[in-house]
């Protein structure tokens, strides 16, 4: 059910990071890493699967947003994600 604006306390600017601003170059990151990073977390930080789902549903459309910027790496078994990282 859509909500008026003014029953907001904040509203902010949809403003999301550029991949070259979140990710090193040199390194490779899961999507549950890079969902970390968008929320300004350490990538190994500890959370419960109600938060991380929550911050995967931000991570998943970003990855797809900018598939042209990024390169993928297959996960090393069939049970694990796979790797996004910069393409240089």
């Amino acid at each position: 059910m859509p909500r008026a604006k003014s029953s907001f306390d904040q509203i902010h600017p949809c403003d999301f990071y550029a991949p070259e601003e979140l990710l090193d170059p040199d390194e490779m990151y899961t999507v549950y890493e890079i969902a970390r990073l968008l929320q300004e977390l350490d990538p190994d930080a500890e959370l419960d699967p109600e938060t991380e789902n929550v911050l995967l549903d931000w991570a998943i459309p970003w990855i797809v947003f900018n598939a042209d910027d990024l390169v993928v790496a297959e996960p090393q078994a069939d049970d694990e994600p796979g790797y996004y990282g910069l393409k240089t």
